[in-house]
């Protein structure tokens, strides 16, 4: 998007300056969270990961971070709703890949995930996802 049409989509909602529009997508530009491309006069940004991929950057961090993987894993599944955990059975069974067990039907949020691909790296290095998929 240009910082024109980032503009018009923010002013559906909120009163913004469109030089703080363009500050704050430079800013992400010089961080790696957006990459550009020169178009015209103006530029066109695209995000360089998307929400599933930093969300996920942001669980491995928290988690790398812990001194007992297994409890914050444990708490974290006590945390969840069913759907959550039925979401996560279903993420787990495409890791896991065929299996000689019954097959069964993968719910919606399987079917949306099947798409994705493990990322490494942090939440600090969005350019490591290398998915080009985000806005």
């Amino acid at each position: 998007m240009t910082v024109r049409e980032v503009l018009e989509d923010l002013q559906k909602e909120r009163s913004i300056a469109y030089t703080t529009v363009m500050t704050v997508l430079d800013n992400l530009h010089q961080k790696g969270w957006v990459r550009r491309e020169a178009e015209g006069r103006a530029y066109r940004y695209e995000a360089v990961s998307t929400r599933a991929a930093y969300a996920a950057a942001l669980m491995n961090d928290a988690w790398s971070q812990s001194d007992n993987p297994a409890a914050a894993l444990v708490a974290f599944f006590g945390m969840m709703s069913e759907e959550q955990r039925r979401s996560l059975t279903d993420a787990v069974r495409i890791v896991q890949g065929p299996q000689t067990q019954e097959p069964t039907e993968p719910s919606e949020s399987a079917e949306a995930a099947e798409g994705a691909e493990p990322r490494q790296g942090s939440p600090e290095n969005p350019a490591s996802a290398q998915d080009h998929g985000g806005r």
